[in-house]
């Protein structure tokens, strides 16, 4: 019913760019918030950035001045804008949406993933 895709990963030279993307389909009544965790290998999933339901942004520290986020509302889309990358930045990129479905409940939906490898 509702479908979170991500894309844009692939393997970058350490100061290097990337721009992720997250495209959500299907039946949604309400988008409190969008955003981004990251998994790398052996760790637990960690908060990136998100838009809040008012619009705002949140950034985690250690991104803090290197990545960017950005939204398109029709057809609703996630982006990242990620420079300055560094080997710590390597691991699976996940979008998240906090929604409210027809009961006014709330409901997060997580994409499958995408890869970024970044290289020393």
């Amino acid at each position: 019913q509702v479908q979170v895709v991500e894309s844009g990963g692939g393997l970058v030279q350490a100061g290097g760019s990337l721009r992720l993307s997250c495209r959500v389909s299907g039946t949604i009544f309400s988008i409190n918030g969008m955003g981004w965790y990251r998994q790398g290998p052996g760790k637990q999933r960690e908060f990136i950035a998100a838009f809040t339901a008012g619009g705002s942004t949140n950034y985690a520290d250690a991104v803090k001045g290197r990545f960017t986020i950005s939204r398109d509302n029709a057809p609703n889309t996630l982006y990242l804008q990620m420079n300055s990358l560094k080997p710590e930045d390597t691991a699976v990129y996940y979008c998240k949406v906090d929604s409210r479905d027809s009961n006014w409940s709330l409901v997060n939906y997580w994409g499958q993933g995408t890869q970024v490898t970044v290289s020393s």
